[in-house]
């Protein structure tokens, strides 16, 4: 099953901008992480700060603590947001001072600040705690100190830093975009250059492609290059095959023929003349049939090669009307050439020149004895017309007459293989053009190639 296509360009913009697009996601996230890491680092610094202050302030008297809590203490927790501050401070299980419930014992003696995110009084608060064991007589006094302070500021400012992450990365998004559209126009640009090159060329330019290409493109040139020679070859190949097949199979004929008129000079039986007639007329029907075959095969081989050149058609016609002309005379017909002038257009001569010669050869073939076949070159529109005096076209058969081994109804027994017109339409379409049909008013038919 055949796949769909798809386009190299747009998979590699598409992949590019996919990968950008991650990319962008990605940073959003690691700066906005690492944003938060750092900014709680900060609030959990000053948290310690604080802490440590009021556990700088306390004196034990007497088996008592009394905490004299400095206000530099609570003036370092001050932010933009007015965060609320929330403290504690216990001597063992017993609170000494501050919000009942901020934290619950029991507690043990730590080597530094514990930080942790708990909830009170409606919202979520950072937690800074610390227990030390503080020397006194008669014995040693457990002081636990906690500071808590909402989270707003910090809040605020990731949001500010998650807002600016955000631009960043749509920014960087949309540069890498642009680049990826760039990158995928400039990568697949030489393969467009060396396709247009290729594409420029005319039907029998096969050289091989010497364009310089990048590294990726080289086993494709070089495959393309290795085609053309190929090609090339095959091709010569084949027109040196029509050529020579077009020569071998009608000398050979036309000699048999020649002997099979000559014997029947000299027999006198009649049913020996019957059957030597007989082969004259199947060497005939071969003779053509093989012709036209092959003039079929050069003309399909050659619409896709044509070799344009400045033709002028009133020539043609006149060199194919001096060459029919013995075959005319034998049957008693007249070629009339009908030209103003030289009509010159850009054709491939040889198509030309055969679809005309099959043209004339049908109108003679159907036209009766003392009559005329008229070829009539027309500058306004170019076409060349050939119109005899037969009995014309079938006229429901005019639409498949140009068919490949189509032969009208009224045929008889006039030799043909149904190809003269095909060669003609063919060679007719090959140019642009095309080939029309038709009757003619009082008897005959008319063909006229356009160009």
């Amino acid at each position: 099953m055949r796949g769909r296509a798809t386009s190299l360009r747009r998979r590699l913009t598409w992949t590019l901008i996919g990968g950008a697009a991650v990319l962008a996601v990605l940073f959003y996230l690691v700066v906005r992480t690492y944003a938060q890491q750092i900014a709680q680092q900060g609030q959990d610094r000053i948290l310690e700060a604080s802490l440590t202050s009021l556990m700088d302030a306390a004196v034990v008297r007497e088996g008592q603590v009394e905490v004299d809590v400095p206000y530099a203490a609570f003036a370092m927790l001050d932010t933009a947001a007015d965060d609320r501050v929330f403290y504690a401070i216990h001597q063992g299980a017993e609170l000494l001072t501050g919000y009942d419930g901020l934290v619950e014992g029991p507690f043990a003696a730590m080597a530094g600040p514990v930080f942790d995110t708990v909830g009170f009084a409606g919202t979520d608060l950072r937690l800074a705690r610390l227990t030390r064991v503080l020397p006194a007589s008669p014995a040693p006094v457990m002081l636990t100190v906690s500071v808590a302070q909402t989270r707003d500021s910090l809040a605020g400012t990731l949001w500010a830093i998650s807002v600016n992450a955000a631009l960043f990365g749509g920014a960087f998004f949309v540069l890498a975009a642009g680049m990826a559209l760039w990158t995928s126009r400039s990568t697949m640009r030489p393969l467009s250059q060396m396709a247009e090159a290729v594409a420029r060329r005319g039907p029998r330019d096969l050289r091989p492609v010497v364009r310089a290409v990048p590294t990726e493109l080289s086993p494709l040139v070089t495959s393309l290059n290795s085609l053309m020679t190929r090609l090339n070859a095959s091709l010569t190949q084949s027109e040196t095959f029509i050529a020579e097949a077009a020569h071998r199979v009608r000398t050979p004929l036309a000699t048999v023929r020649t002997h099979a008129e000559a014997t029947l000079m000299r027999v006198d039986r009649d049913e020996n003349r019957a059957a030597l007639r007989s082969m004259i007329r199947a060497i005939d029907e071969s003779s053509r049939a093989a012709g036209q075959l092959l003039d079929h095969a050069m003309v399909s081989f050659r619409g896709d090669q044509m070799e344009r050149s400045a033709v002028d058609l009133v020539g043609i016609c006149r060199e194919l009307v001096d060459r029919l002309t013995p075959v005319a005379e034998m049957k008693d017909l007249e070629l009339v050439l009908q030209a103003d002038g030289p009509v010159v257009v850009q054709a491939d001569p040889i198509l030309i020149q055969n679809a005309v010669r099959n043209l004339i050869d049908n109108a003679l073939k159907y036209s009766p004895a003392e009559g005329a076949v008229r070829i009539e070159v027309q500058a306004d529109p170019v076409a060349i017309v050939v119109c005899d005096e037969g009995a014309g076209f079938p006229v429901a058969q005019i639409a498949e007459l140009s068919q490949r081994f189509q032969r009208g109804a009224n045929a008889g027994d006039t030799v043909g293989s149904g190809l003269g017109l095909t060669i003609a339409r063919d060679v007719a379409e090959a140019h642009g053009g095309r080939l029309e049909l038709a009757n003619v008013e009082g008897g005959g038919a008319c063909a006229t190639l356009y160009l």
